[in-house]
């Protein structure tokens, strides 16, 4: 199922129609908060408002042109401004084809240093996505030439993903930066010469890098719904005297929510992950091949309105 999945993500003529239709956007309602930065501005409140911070992501990848990645940019400037105007305890994602790494990489390097330089002007953050294998040394490549630049260190941060063969190489590096980090399991297919494709293979290291991270003296964030990992990561917490206020979880919106709420209520930490806009459907099919439960429960929901 979850090669299913991913297949589907990457069909563009899928994409196309179920981005275009109705019964499309109904189905990616649980987990995208609309289309507009209103609406995720007012997702961001109401999250927010039950003692969690959020992560807020314009939705897209793979720009084909310049035009459509300074249009990009400039909704995360809006955003930025709007949580500082709002007071809300939230920062902003994004992924660097969505600034057109594809099209041009310098500038893109420069479109997304202005995001990030603007998140520092506003003491917010920024959390450069990961995406596939290609684009993995590119990506951390630029979030350490960021974090380089005049008073960005500390306002922008990573993602690493613990199914990479390389990802604890790249943690301990980013860390003796202080780079801040998202650890999460990883959701695109890689080929087993350089990902792990057993679950305990990848939970193992997922645990492992949890470790060195809950360790370095930085804040980084623990982006999970399994509860034996979040168990894990507490456990480990509690055993080696860290703070609760030192790390963080992190989930997607419309996940788990159960689950968010009850780390909150027990003294933890929780951002989640909020992502808007109507280029949804990667997004959506990527969700469901980390937990292809999550098909049915939609599904569910989906006849229930």
């Amino acid at each position: 199922m979850r090669a299913f999945f991913i297949a589907l993500s990457e069909s563009k003529t899928l994409r196309g129609v179920a981005e275009r239709s109705a019964i499309g956007r109904r189905l990616s309602g649980r987990f995208v908060a609309g289309m507009s930065v209103e609406e995720a501005l007012q997702a961001t409140a109401a999250t927010t408002a039950k003692g969690m911070s959020v992560s807020v992501d314009n939705l897209g990848e793979n720009v084909t042109n310049l035009e459509e990645a300074r249009h990009s940019a400039q909704l995360y400037h809006e955003m930025l401004d709007a949580i500082t105007a709002r007071k809300l305890n939230a920062n902003v994602s994004l992924k660097l084809t969505h600034m057109g790494l594809d099209v041009d990489e310098a500038v893109s390097r420069q479109i997304a240093n202005d995001v990030v330089a603007h998140a520092a002007k506003l003491d917010n953050f920024v959390r450069i996505d990961m995406e596939g294998s290609p684009y993995t040394q590119k990506t951390l490549d630029v979030v350490q030439e960021l974090h380089r630049q005049p008073g960005n260190a500390g306002h922008v941060g990573a993602v690493i993903q613990a199914y990479l063969h390389r990802s604890e190489a790249d943690v301990l590096d980013l860390c003796a930066q202080r780079i801040r980090i998202r650890l999460c399991k990883g959701a695109y297919k890689e080929s087993p010469a350089i990902a792990f494709q057993d679950k305990a293979e990848v939970d193992a290291n997922f645990v492992k890098l949890m470790q060195i991270l809950l360790k370095s003296g930085v804040y980084h964030g623990i982006a999970t719904h399994d509860p034996k990992m979040i168990d894990a990561t507490i456990a480990f917490a509690r055993a080696e005297k860290i703070p609760a206020d030192a790390f963080e979880f992190q989930m997607l919106y419309g996940v788990r929510r159960d689950l968010q709420e009850q780390l909150v209520r027990d003294g933890w930490r929780m951002r989640v992950y909020i992502p808007f806009g109507s280029e949804w459907y990667p997004y959506l099919m990527r969700r469901l091949a980390e937990r292809p439960a999550n098909a049915i429960f939609i599904l569910k929901n989906l006849f229930r309105r």
